[in-house]
């Protein structure tokens, strides 16, 4: 349980969360054009796809986080407190 709990504090860590986040605007938009692009554009979007169109956004900062933190676990250089 320790790595998981590593991981979820390195999702808060301010070291980590720029290039996560600037990562997820970017292919958090590729992909919300792709998937949900036209009902946007005509006015179909329901809840479910709202909720989806936030999961696309969500997904890739995660991914990006857990890379982030493997580098610098096998590096001996991570420190997953948050604002450290």
């Amino acid at each position: 349980m320790k790595p998981l709990k590593e991981f979820c504090a390195a999702l808060f860590n301010k070291e980590l969360m720029p290039t996560a986040l600037k990562v997820s605007v970017v292919v958090g938009s590729i992909l919300f054009t792709i998937n949900h692009g036209s009902a946007l554009v005509q006015g179909k979007m329901s809840n479910d796809r709202w909720v989806s169109g936030f999961l696309t956004y969500l997904v890739p900062y995660c991914v990006n986080i857990h890379g982030q933190y493997t580098m610098r676990s096998r590096s001996g250089e991570c420190n997953t407190k948050s604002g450290e």
